[in-house]
């Protein structure tokens, strides 16, 4: 009875941790580029009274022991890379990634970090930077008396001037990484390489499995607002159980204490 009391303390300990996770992919359905995240449990250590196919006395042979195990515990966070649907905006400089890749932008420290956020403007220098200010990479300058901005699907970003000549003036190129769901999230959209994420590949968009990009558009965010909802009432029904179990446990102890008196 006392495990129990601890065994449904993990429990609930898991849900609540599980509730928050839940409610920060809710809090972000409007923002752009989000990525939910999933919660993973893993079951914890296991109380052995009788090992499988060990022989009883007799010389029986049990089937399948006799354990239990102490709760469960989150082992991880993992961000769910499926792709967001496109919203269209309309503003030239807004752009969405269909399929794998991340933008790449210069971080006030010297590194490089990496958004599925493709809001970008134009800084008093000319140059392309997200709603941070940080500068896109490969640097992206636009300057003079520019009627209209055009990025094509491959990443070529070219301009129009008002006699209708137009001026290559940059390449967009994505980064692409063998385990994405190891970044690490810095808030602000950003993420952060690390060495679960592996080292990042560079291409052009469009080549080598490297997603394109749709000029005018936003990838919305992944949440699924119904998913999510019911997740949360799972949560919560299953957070409520293991509460109702260690109210349970306490009852059986009381009733074993007065016995004893």
């Amino acid at each position: 009875m006392i495990k129990a009391l601890y065994t449904s303390a993990t429990g609930m300990k898991a849900h609540q941790f599980l509730l928050d996770v839940i409610s920060n992919n809710l809090a972000n359905v409007n923002t752009k580029g989000y990525k939910r995240v999933q919660a993973n449990f893993q079951d914890l250590l296991y109380d052995k009274f009788v090992a499988a196919g060990s022989e009883s006395s007799q010389g029986v042979q049990s089937p399948t022991g006799l354990q239990v195990g102490s709760g469960t515990r989150v082992v991880s966070t993992s961000k769910v890379f499926t792709q967001g649907v496109p919203e269209n905006t309309g503003r030239s400089l807004d752009m969405s990634i269909q399929g794998p890749g991340f933008f790449q932008v210069s971080h006030p420290d010297g590194s490089t970090v990496y958004t599925r956020d493709g809001s970008f403007q134009l800084n008093s220098n000319g140059e392309l930077v997200n709603s941070e200010g940080l500068r896109l990479d490969p640097s992206t300058t636009i300057q003079g008396n520019v009627i209209a901005i055009n990025i094509g699907s491959d990443g070529t970003v070219s301009t129009q001037s008002s006699d209708g000549s137009t001026q290559p003036v940059g390449q967009i190129t994505l980064a692409t990484f063998p385990n994405p769901a190891g970044l690490d999230s810095m808030g602000k959209n950003l993420y952060r390489e690390t060495t679960a994420s592996g080292t990042p590949q560079t291409g052009t968009p469009g080549l080598n499995g490297v997603g394109e990009i749709m000029q005018g558009f936003l990838e919305s965010s992944n949440v699924e607002v119904v998913t999510e909802l019911v997740n949360l009432i799972v949560a919560q029904r299953a957070y409520e159980t293991s509460s109702r179990a260690i109210r349970a446990s306490d009852e059986m102890l009381q009733t074993t204490s007065q016995i004893i008196r």
